[in-house]
């Protein structure tokens, strides 16, 4: 599109702006449909704004700045060598040096890692923190494999790694398939190779660096996110039937919070099939969950026979009678077809803990039944703010109460949730389109600081 070119918003735009996308990365559905929900919104808005006409903005935010990819080699207990790829997607640091997660996958592909580091720009932006976007892992598959062959793992990815990161460069933390066990390997080759004990890393331990609440932060934000939701609309989750997908940090942290904040969590997953009580979780009961889970790698269907709940084999959360659902497992787990089934059964609140785990068409239809949506970009942005709180500990030499993390992060969703409110109200108290308050208040945030420092 020429530079003179001024959108006019409109739906040619859209898909003239979506076949330069496409063409110039092709077979990646994954960051199609990442960037396609965001110009939706974004380009009316840049149509009516003469700031945001020329520069191409747009266009260079969908273009990562660079994309690192590089053979992992290592060693298993059988002593047989091992060839996996890893990856690094520096997408945009405009507003601050990159951040973004490492996720251990066998079935990670380059579009999904630049969809995810697209997300993380908005994302990252909405906070208010000065960080940038990025994304990273490898097609390494951490289960069945013993500590020992995940520390190789982890020191053979640092040792290629450690060339394109650091505290003023690149702050790279966990994702799905990488906790702190796998952040504590990859952190303590860092130190070995630089020399240096610096937060180049967060998700670390809170005994050599890392946060309180990290671990709970996302599960916990999305929740917060919820409250404030809900105080918008005169409610409360006092009593709320939650359905919740997942059982991993994410989902189980969510569950935890809702219990304390008094809702009813009716609903937890796995790939195998979903345990249901219309009764709802009792806090003795999350932590068996948690005992079966994270610490002896259970199924949901081991989990349920132990609580005595209702098993569904092969099925998701959303038939599942609620009033608010949490998708916490992955990316595209809920189709349309969900997502009706959900607003017949009365749900009238989603609130994302995966990233994208809503399908465009799910989203519509959340949005036409007027059911209150909020994107993954605004709902679990938790994460990162309290990674990003870390790093200021680190800059500091500080290590900060849990109660202090724990209020900053309340406070951050809180600002998320007016910034969203500000872009996606319609100025007379009516429902918050949150995906568009969302979206443009990321992009208006990163647009500005890319206008500053000129075309780069």
């Amino acid at each position: 599109m020429n530079d003179d070119k001024r959108f006019d918003g409109d739906r040619k735009d859209l898909e003239r702006f979506m076949d330069g996308v496409v063409q110039r990365n092709p077979d990646e559905k994954e960051f199609h449909q990442a960037v396609h929900e965001v110009a939706a919104d974004v380009l009316p808005f840049i149509a009516e704004h003469d700031r945001y006409q020329r520069g191409k903005l747009l266009e260079r935010m969908t273009e990562p700045d660079r994309v690192v990819s590089f053979r992992v080699s290592w060693i298993d207990d059988q002593g047989q060598p091992q060839v996996h790829r890893g990856w690094r997607v520096q997408f945009n640091n405009a507003i601050g040096p990159y951040k973004g997660g490492l996720r251990f996958d066998p079935g990670l592909t380059e579009s999904v890692l630049k969809f995810l580091g697209f997300e993380q720009c908005f994302k990252n932006a909405l906070t208010g923190l000065p960080i940038g976007g990025a994304k990273g892992g490898a097609n390494f598959d951490p289960k069945g494999r013993s500590d020992d062959e995940i520390m190789r793992f982890c020191q053979a990815l640092m040792n290629q790694l450690v060339h394109y990161i650091g505290p003023n460069r690149d702050i790279p933390a966990g994702d799905i398939g990488v906790g702190q066990r796998e952040i504590g390997y990859l952190f303590g080759q860092y130190r070995t190779l630089t020399r240096e004990f610096v937060g180049a890393l967060t998700g670390k331990g809170v005994s050599f660096g890392g946060s309180e609440l990290r671990t709970e932060a996302t599960g916990y934000g999305v929740l917060y996110f919820v409250q404030d939701m809900l105080d918008r609309a005169d409610g409360d989750l006092d009593g709320q039937r939650i359905a919740i997908s997942g059982a991993g940090n994410v989902a189980l942290h969510a569950a935890e919070k809702a219990i304390a904040l008094g809702a009813r969590v009716v609903t937890l997953s796995d790939s195998g099939g979903t345990m249901h009580d219309a009764d709802g979780l009792e806090r003795e009961q999350l932590e068996t969950v948690k005992r079966m889970k994270q610490d002896r790698g259970c199924r949901i269907e081991q989990v349920a026979e132990k609580l005595g709940w209702d098993f569904q084999e092969g099925k998701a959360p959303w038939a599942a009678e609620c009033d608010i659902a949490l998708p916490c497992a992955t990316q595209n787990e809920l189709d349309g077809d969900d997502a009706q089934t959900l607003i017949d059964n009365g749900c009238r609140l989603v609130a994302e803990g995966a990233n994208m785990p809503c399908t465009a068409d799910a989203v519509e239809r959340f949005q036409d039944a007027d059911v209150l949506y909020a994107p993954g970009k605004a709902a679990n942005a938790g994460g990162v703010a309290v990674s990003g709180l870390e790093r200021a500990q680190n800059a500091q030499h500080l290590v900060w109460t849990r109660d202090r993390v724990d209020d900053e992060l309340q406070k951050i969703m809180r600002d998320i949730h007016d910034r969203c409110e500000r872009h996606g109200g319609d100025g007379n108290g009516g429902p918050v389109n949150y995906r568009k308050g969302a979206n443009i208040a990321g992009f208006e945030k990163l647009a500005d600081a890319m206008i500053a420092q000129g075309v780069l």
